[in-house]
């Protein structure tokens, strides 16, 4: 294969999707943040702002990605911990308190709840006065990736499809600006996926999306330009800035030669990046700065639109203000100190560099017409093919890492018998009791009556093939909980259980 190259900001956009990259502006420095209450996480983004990130990004907890109040049940224990727990409008009012929302972008990791979660944040900006037409952000809404490696699912994969499909015609409409989803390859190589699987199954899922898109009628290039990415930056230097060149060149092929996209923007892999927290070790965690370094590095050189920089201490616990603070620093030096960004390419030109991107784009097309082989991705996630490749990529390093074959620093050579202790976050234990006592007084004080009209007229659009987007937000608007809008879509598309 030779190499197809162009300019930067060219077809094929193999050197960058813009002519300047970071020499007119530099990517969105984004810190991943989100714990406890509202409340909390509202003083960190702060924090974190007066720090200089420039995008806020949303980590949301586990009961809240499942589509479960905080008082279920099963949420007891998870208020909280993995993120931030967001049961209702009010909630998402107090996470983004004193932050204008007209003015910054942020960005929510969240899937299978998404449109409920898109429905809180636009109603805030709407209270704030924010004019929604410019609302900037992104949601993951990626949910094909959670069947393969990830298992934050609720509805089986046809009903959620549905729900992707009516955010993108609905934003389109009345938040042009958001990206409606941003199909994530970073969860996949999390599960032990190879840098070329990573590749092939992101958009082995972008194109369901796509064809989902156009089978509910949609135009390629009304939504196309909304679609987003996100990748993983892993250990492995070189690979990882090839594999961004290969993704770009790979992505402007499919959308021109497969779905006759005309719009230039249609073309442009817009894309995140994150340092892959697989990478960080629990043994000796001060070294974590310099794993993401590198990782962030190579990133930079790939040519990402914004980047979060993981924290040495994740792999012992939720980062401190200290740790997030040196992580966004790590970042800040590659922007201004390191002279990377004086270049649109920087390694434009290297052999190396250009036969490993052909190299990855060879192998992730190989895989792209196995999976249509099979009959596409919702077929091949079904057959648990996607799931099988990915997993046995993970024996196979893991069994690497145990003969020594592959070193990882701190682990399996150079290791210490007196480990230094750094400090850690400990959350309070006292925020679950609080965030139920306030989910019990917004449901006493609100119209239950108004709520119980909104659900039924939300079950009723599910239903049929009303756009369901305006009965969520009708829902919300009212007060309606997280788990009652996600329970009455559930009483219509079914509960998805993974095969045995």
């Amino acid at each position: 294969m030779s190499h197809e190259l162009g300019k930067p900001g060219e077809f094929p956009y193999t050197r960058g999707i813009y002519p300047d990259m970071y020499r007119s502006r530099l990517w969105t420095m984004r810190q991943y943040a989100g714990f406890g209450s509202a409340e909390e996480s509202n003083q960190r983004y702060r924090f974190l702002l007066s720090q200089g990130t420039t995008g806020l990004s949303v980590a949301f907890d586990l009961p809240t990605q499942m589509g479960m109040d905080s008082d279920h049940p099963l949420a007891a224990g998870e208020v909280g911990r993995t993120g931030v727990a967001i049961s209702s409008v009010a909630d998402m009012e107090s996470l983004f308190a004193g932050i204008p929302l007209g003015e910054v972008s942020t960005s929510m990791t969240i899937n299978a709840t998404a449109a409920i979660l898109l429905a809180f944040y636009v109603l805030v900006a709407k209270r704030q006065g924010a004019d929604l037409r410019r609302l900037s952000g992104t949601v993951q809404n990626d949910i094909l990736k959670e069947y393969i490696a990830r298992g934050t699912y609720i509805y089986p994969p046809r009903g959620s499809m549905r729900i992707v499909t009516d955010m993108f015609g609905w934003a389109g409409r009345e938040v042009p600006e958001w990206n409606t989803i941003s199909i994530s390859g970073y969860h996949i190589r999390e599960a032990g996926s190879t840098a070329v699987q990573e590749v092939a199954f992101t958009f082995a899922n972008a194109i369901a999306y796509i064809e989902a898109a156009l089978d509910a009628g949609l135009a390629i290039d009304d939504f196309a330009p909304r679609l987003s990415f996100f990748f993983n930056a892993h250990s492995n230097f070189l690979e990882e800035i090839a594999k961004y060149r290969a993704a770009r060149r790979l992505y402007a092929h499919l959308l021109r030669d497969r779905f006759g996209a005309k719009n230039p923007k249609s073309l442009l892999l817009r894309f995140h990046v994150q340092t892959a927290g697989s990478t960080l070790t629990a043994q000796q965690p001060d070294i974590n700065v310099i794993r993401t370094t590198i990782e962030a590095l190579a990133a930079v050189l790939g040519g990402p639109q914004s980047l979060h920089t993981n924290s040495r201490d994740e792999a012992l616990s939720l980062p401190t203000e200290e740790s997030a603070r040196l992580a966004l620093r790590t970042q800040q030096i590659i922007a201004f100190e390191s002279g990377v960004t004086n270049t649109a390419d920087p390694v434009g030109g290297s052999e190396y560099i250009e036969d490993l991107t052909d190299a990855i784009e060879h192998g992730a097309q190989q895989y792209l017409n196995r999976i249509a082989d099979i009959g596409g991705t919702l077929q091949a996630i079904e057959a648990g093919y996607i799931q099988g490749e990915i997993q046995n990529a993970a024996f196979e390093y893991q069994k690497a890492v145990e003969r020594g074959e592959q070193v990882l620093v701190g682990v399996n050579r150079f290791r210490m018998e007196e480990q230094r202790k750094i400090p850690t976050f400990r959350l309070d234990p006292t925020i679950e009791r609080a965030q139920l006592t306030r989910l019990r007084d917004l449901r006493a004080g609100r119209d239950n009556k108004t709520v119980a009209e909104c659900l039924g007229r939300l079950e009723q659009a599910a239903r049929g093939p009303e756009n369901l987007m305006p009965p969520i937000l009708e829902a919300a608007a009212a007060y309606a909980t997280l788990g009652e809008i996600s329970d009455r879509l559930k009483s219509v598309f079914g509960e998805y259980r993974e095969a045995a």
